[in-house]
Parts: C-alpha cells; sequence; structure tokens
C-alpha cells in the first residue's frame, strides 16, 4: 500500500526528543486524530526518542500518512546499529500505539485514524517548515497537557458521584417498591389460601371416595421405591467408573443385582401404571421396536423363574413381520406379566412363545401357550378383574396381587390392540396378544457425516465399518469406552456405535454420559450386544438408543439399527 511522507527528522540528543514530540502531535493533529490521541502519539514518540539517545544511537524519523484500507499514522525510526528494543519507554510506546513493528534496525509506530485524511500542499509544507521550541516551552506544553488530563479526570470523578447517587436514590426506591409489592403478593396469597381452602372442602367427598386407592398406590410407591433406587444407585456405583477395581466375577455379580433391581423397579412401576391406565392418564410413546432384542430380553428375564428343570422355554424363531411401531415399554411389560403367569402355574411340559403375523394384513400376533393346570371355563372371565385370583393348588405357593392380566389387557387396549386367553383345565393355557402395525416412514437412515465405532474386537469394528459403506462419509474408531467419550466431546460424530462389553467402559456407561452432555444428548447411539443383554435392553431404550447384535452384523440389520437410532434419539432430543 502507498503512503504519503510528511515529514523526517534526525534525533541524536535531548533537544531533538522535544521536536519529535512537538512535531508528532503537529502531525497526529493535521492527520485528524483528537487531543487524546494526539497526546499518545506524542508521549510515545518522547519515551521511545529517549530510549534511543540513552543508547548513543542516531535516529532518522520519517513521518507518513497510509491512506487505506485501514488509514493510519506511521511514524519509522531508523538506525544503524542494534539496539535493545526493552525498557519502560518501549513498554509505554506498545499501550499508547495501535502497533509496534520491530525490526533490527528500524521500529513502525502505527497509530489508527477515524478516517481517510488527504493532505493538501499546503499543510505538508506547513509540516515540514515548522520550527521547533524549547525544551522549556516544550516542557509548559506537557505541563498543560497533564493539567488537562488531571481536570478530565475530575470531571469524571464528579460525573462519577452523581451517577452513583442517582442510582443509590433509584435502588431506594426499587427496595420501597419490592416492598410494597411483597405486601400486595401476600394479601393475594392470603385469598388465594382462602379460596384453596374452599375449593378443598368442596372436593371432599370425591377425595374421600378415591381415599383408599391413592393410600394404597402411594404406600406403594414410598415404601417400595427408595429401597429399590437406593438399590440401583448402589450397585451402579460399584459398576462405575470411578469405583474400586472388581474381579470379573464381582463384577457379574453385581451386574445380576443391579438387573434384578431394576426388573423389581419395573414392576413397582407397573403397579403405579395400573391406576394412571384406570383413570385413563397414561399415555403410549409410540416408536419403532426391534422385536429381536424384545425377544432376548423377555427370554433373558422369564429363564430364571422357571420352577425347575421339568419345564421348558421355547422361543421360536421371529419370521419376517411388517415394522410393529408401538410402546416398546408396554409391550414388554404386557408380555412379561404373560408370560409370568405361565411360569407360575406350569409344574411340567413347556411354555411357548411365538410371535407371527395376525389374521388382519396391519396386525400382529404374540402367542403365549402353556402346558400348566389351565383355568376352568367360569373363571376365564374372571381372571381379568383386579386383584381375582383363581383358587386352585399352585396358587398358594405363588406370590402376586391379581393386577397382573387386568393390568396387561387395559395396556393392550391402550395401544389399540386386544388381549385373549383360552384355556382348558389340566391341558393348558394359550393367551394372545394382538396389535397393530404401522408402515415404516423411514426406509433407510439418514446418511451421517461423521461416525464412532467403538470396539475392543478389531474383527467386529471392520464388520460395521464394511456395513455401513456409504451411510457415513468418515469413521473414526477407538478400541475402549473412555476413548469414544473423549473422541465424542473433541468432535461431535453424527452417529456412535459402541460395543455394551467395550473396554474400560461399557457401552451402557458411555451411553449413560452421552446423554447427560447437553452437547451430545442428541447424538443417535447403537449399542452392539451379545446374546443376552439381559436388563441392557430396558436401560438403552429407556435413554433413547438401538441395540444391534454382534453375530448379525450386516448392512441391512445395521442400517435398521442405524435408523432406529436416530428415530429414537430424536424423540429424546425433543423430549
Amino acid at each position: 500500500m502507498n503512503t504519503i511522507d510528511l515529514l523526517r527528522l534526525q534525533i541524536v540528543d535531548e533537544r531533538d526528543v522535544f521536536l519529535l514530540r512537538q512535531r508528532g502531535r503537529q502531525v497526529a493533529a493535521a492527520a485528524g486524530l483528537d487531543g487524546q490521541n494526539q497526546v499518545r502519539v506524542a508521549t510515545a514518540l518522547s519515551d521511545v526518542g529517549r530510549e534511543l539517545v540513552r543508547q548513543e544511537v542516531a535516529t532518522t524519523a520519517v513521518f507518513r500518512l497510509r491512506p487505506g484500507p485501514v488509514p493510519a499514522l506511521l511514524v519509522e525510526l531508523s538506525w544503524q546499529e542494534p539496539v535493545s528494543s526493552t525498557g519502560p519507554g518501549w513498554d509505554t510506546a506498545r499501550r499508547l500505539m495501535n502497533d509496534l513493528v520491530i525490526n533490527t534496525t528500524d521500529v513502525t509506530l502505527v497509530k489508527n485514524v477515524p478516517h481517510a485524511v488527504s493532505l493538501d500542499e499546503t499543510v505538508l509544507r506547513a509540516l515540514r517548515e515548522g520550527t521547533g521550541t524549547t525544551a522549556l516551552d516544550e516542557l509548559r506544553a506537557q505541563n498543560q497537557e497533564l493539567l488537562e488530563t488531571l481536570e478530565n479526570l475530575e470531571n469524571k470523578s464528579k460525573e462519577l458521584e452523581r451517577v452513583n447517587a442517582e442510582l443509590e436514590e433509584t435502588n431506594r426506591g426499587v427496595v420501597a417498591l419490592y416492598q410494597e409489592l411483597s405486601e400486595e403478593l401476600e394479601q393475594t396469597n392470603q385469598g388465594v389460601v382462602a379460596l384453596y381452602a374452599e375449593l378443598e372442602a368442596k372436593s371432599a367427598e370425591l377425595r374421600d371416595a378415591a381415599a383408599a386407592r391413592i393410600r394404597f398406590w402411594s404406600n406403594i410407591s414410598h415404601e417400595l421405591r427408595a429401597p429399590i433406587n437406593s438399590v440401583v444407585g448402589l450397585t451402579r456405583l460399584l459398576g462405575g467408573p470411578g469405583g474400586d477395581p472388581m474381579t470379573d466375577d464381582q463384577r457379574h455379580h453385581v451386574d445380576l443385582i443391579n438387573e434384578s433391581a431394576a426388573t423389581l423397579l419395573a414392576l413397582v412401576n407397573e403397579l403405579l401404571d395400573t391406576a394412571k391406565a384406570e383413570s385413563g392418564s397414561l399415555r403410549p410413546r409410540m416408536a419403532p421396536v426391534a422385536l429381536d432384542y424384545v425377544i432376548t430380553q423377555l427370554r433373558s428375564a422369564v429363564r430364571p423363574l422357571l420352577r425347575s428343570d421339568d419345564v421348558r422355554l421355547v422361543v421360536e424363531t421371529l419370521p419376517a413381520l411388517r415394522p410393529l411401531i408401538t410402546d416398546e415399554t408396554m409391550l414388554v411389560r404386557i408380555l412379561r406379566n404373560v408370560l409370568s403367569n405361565a411360569v407360575k402355574f406350569t409344574a411340567r411340559g413347556e411354555i411357548r412363545f411365538t410371535a407371527e403375523a395376525g389374521p388382519g394384513p396391519d396386525e400382529v400376533r404374540f402367542v403365549v401357550t402353556d402346558t400348566g393346570i389351565g383355568i376352568p371355563p367360569a373363571e376365564q372371565d374372571r381372571v381379568f378383574e383386579e386383584f381375582y385370583q383363581v383358587p386352585n393348588a399352585l396358587q398358594i405357593g405363588a406370590s402376586g396381587t391379581g393386577l397382573g392380566l387386568s393390568y396387561a389387557r387395559k395396556l393392550a387396549e391402550i395401544l389399540g390392540g386386544s388381549l385373549t386367553l383360552n384355556s382348558t383345565p389340566g391341558v393348558g393355557t394359550e393367551v394372545v396378544l394382538t396389535l397393530p402395525t404401522a408402515e415404516d416412514e423411514f426406509v433407510q437412515p439418514a446418511p451421517v457425516a461423521c461416525a464412532l465405532i467403538a470396539d475392543g474386537d478389531a474383527k467386529c469394528r471392520t464388520q460395521l465399518r464394511d456395513a455401513m459403506a456409504g451411510l457415513a462419509a468418515e469413521i473414526i474408531e477407538t478400541e475402549d469406552g473412555r476413548s469414544a467419550l473423549n473422541l465424542a466431546k473433541s468432535r461431535r460424530p453424527d452417529l456412535v456405535l459402541v460395543s455394551a462389553s467395550a473396554p474400560l467402559m461399557s457401552g451402557s456407561a458411555v451411553l449413560s454420559v452421552l446423554r447427560l452432555d447437553p452437547e451430545l444428548a442428541g447424538v443417535p447411539v447403537v449399542i452392539v450386544c451379545g446374546d443376552d443383554p439381559g436388563g441392557l435392553a430396558r436401560s438403552v431404550h429407556s435413554l433413547g438408543a438401538a441395540m444391534l447384535h454382534e453375530a448379525r452384523i450386516s448392512p441391512e440389520t445395521v442400517s435398521r439399527a442405524i435408523r432406529d437410532a436416530q428415530l429414537t434419539a430424536r424423540g429424546t432430543d425433543s423430549r
């Protein structure tokens, strides 16, 4: 960028420094700088000039004007021998000027001007031909500048005192207004309390009618959920990444305790939801359901309940079915209640669980058959009544409240389906759950820019990477869950696939941390697990993630899992 030379000075001794200061102020005024900036330029030049004179360096000062793009006043000081650019004078110049460009034998001081300046020849001639002043004159000028600065500071101090006084007065007014509003609010609250008491009195009859039921559910909630939550919390602390090291057997036992407590908590929640279902306040949360994992979860939950080796649990292979969009939590509770009843009343033989296409084109059927004691015809309608239990020999040793089938039928109706029963005493019972299916709106998952895979098995990582060909523009891999979290925090991925048994930090732990992070809570997550996820499926789906069986990795299954993860993550993020 071209510059305009204004004037040139030689600085040898202290007298030249006074002249440099004077000319600096004159040039700054001609460049359009205000009084304060004129003083800043003059002071910076004076302090740097003294530093150079102190080092006995003959210096040439050239004043230039830069028209643009950023208009500025440039003062270049040059000398022959290298000098030190440290000291109080240099520090002052750095504070007062916009920039200092220091080289071995020169320095350029830069002061930006508010707008482009064009100096005519008359102004330039006046600057170049101007005469210097004596040291005494310059000292007087500096003293005058100092007096003006002190006066400005005094004026500002008085203005600050005035503003503080006004603020104090305003604060007193605010406090008075607050007290007045508080009194009015207190009076209003008293009126609201009186109105509430009147409404409470008028609704006493309705509350009395439901008092027994409310006390029952409140007691169940308070007495059971608190200790169960404590067990769940303590086991999670034991198994968390910050807990004491444990052996594999100890960790397995802690996981079993955690899963059992989670199952018990789910049962207590079912009791509470029974009241909601009866009152019509229970609303389903519809989402795509992965039936293979629902069936695996049920098999893992029911097997430990079998009475003896004389009873077999048979789960038939899942056929190809239309996509099912329903409330997965309600579906699991219905089927678990039905299977639990079959286990209670089957002493030998088998319990068979089947999922198949329904009689209608848009239906799916879940059938549970057993070879138990059966139900007499006169009792088959009554088993759906609340708290009713069929009298029989096996009932004596079986725990229960008589709410299971009643609750299951209410949930089935909420989901738009039906629950029917057919039984023959001494032969067995068949319970059929029929639910409507729905068209799957998302055939393919949305492509992602960056996917993160975390799995300690290199072969599994390779299979996942190959199956995602065309779905992710970039794939990042790591061997453990802790590294996956660090990578996710440093660069937010669009998708995370993590093994349930990832080293250092399990997949469920990674998922929990992601859902607690506001920046990462909406990231779709797929948990890759083995044959027996147990209680893992419940926690994974409750946190808005999808599951993928490690033995069934293919482009189709991976695409479906990613699509389900995107759908459930979208629902979690919107909540």
